[in-house]
């Protein structure tokens, strides 16, 4: 329960520090407007198309009568629909870094600056540092969509499937989209996205109470776009917390008789750590 609340405190706090530094607010949401077209084209195409692959889908349903071919095709549709929601949630996260990969790297250095140090990073190219990151988030979202894929047959369960079911996925989709988010600070810091999972896998509290806010929050419209550099600050902060950087820190400035405020940055005032 700790690591629970734990998690949600640190997507409040990333968006408190964007709150704080606007420059860079209006920097991180570049890359997230323009996905924000691309997935707004597909779901309204799936929505234009749904009631044909339900049809497609269900041809056993042909000789039906009324009402149980409309409330079977319907059933279909809405699951299809929600399907292709949560599965946007997760995609929109990857696609979004991918495009912003810059912007979310330079937004996630200022905020570990902030915070007592940034790591150096790898020192790739940035050709290279992109495909690290396609091939890991397609990693990440082939896991997903197979709890994706399991949820939709579980959801056609009675009652179960329209209640528990739901709660479950949400959940399962807020642990992968914290796994997206932390990316771009755990890839500055060389670590496996197999690695990555284990760490969060570890703290499971830790990477729900995270991510399952953003998931539901994601559903409503254009939110994702103003919240994705909060929840990449948020998500840096987080990984702090998962590598005990936060610790060393708080450690260190205890030491040195500061109470946890860290020295600062050559380029802005001294800031608190949260």
């Amino acid at each position: 329960m700790r690591d629970l609340v734990a998690g949600t405190g640190y997507l409040g706090k990333g968006q408190r520090w964007v709150a704080r530094h606007g420059r860079w607010w209006g920097f991180g949401l570049i890359p997230a407007l323009i996905a924000l077209v691309l997935y707004a084209g597909a779901l309204v195409a799936l929505a234009f198309y749904a009631g044909d692959l339900a049809a497609w889908a269900t041809p056993f349903a042909d000789g039906w009568g009324s009402p149980w071919q409309g409330l079977l095709r319907g059933l279909f549709v809405a699951l299809l629909f929600a399907g292709g929601l949560l599965l946007s949630v997760l995609t929109f996260t990857a696609v979004t870094l991918l495009i912003g990969d810059p912007f979310y790297e330079s937004l996630s250095e200022q905020v570990e600056k902030g915070e007592g140090g940034c790591p150096p990073g790898p020192g790739l190219p940035l050709w290279r540092e992109l495909w690290i990151s396609l091939r890991d988030s397609v990693h990440v979202l082939v896991r997903a969509a197979g709890f994706g894929l399991l949820f939709f047959a579980l959801g056609f369960l009675p009652v179960v499937g329209q209640t528990v079911v739901p709660a479950i996925g949400f959940c399962v989709s807020g642990f992968f989209l914290t796994v997206e988010l932390t990316s771009v600070a755990m890839q500055r810091r060389g670590i496996p996205v197999r690695e990555r999972l284990r760490m969060l896998r570890g703290r499971k509290g830790l990477a729900v109470g995270f991510g399952t806010p953003l998931v539901l929050l994601f559903l409503v419209p254009f939110v994702a776009v103003f919240l994705m550099p909060g929840a990449v600050a948020g998500a840096t902060l987080l990984v702090r917390d998962l590598t005990g950087e936060d610790d060393e820190t708080g450690e260190e400035a205890e030491a040195n008789g500061t109470d946890g405020v860290t020295a600062a940055p050559s380029s802005g005032p001294p800031r608190a750590r949260w």
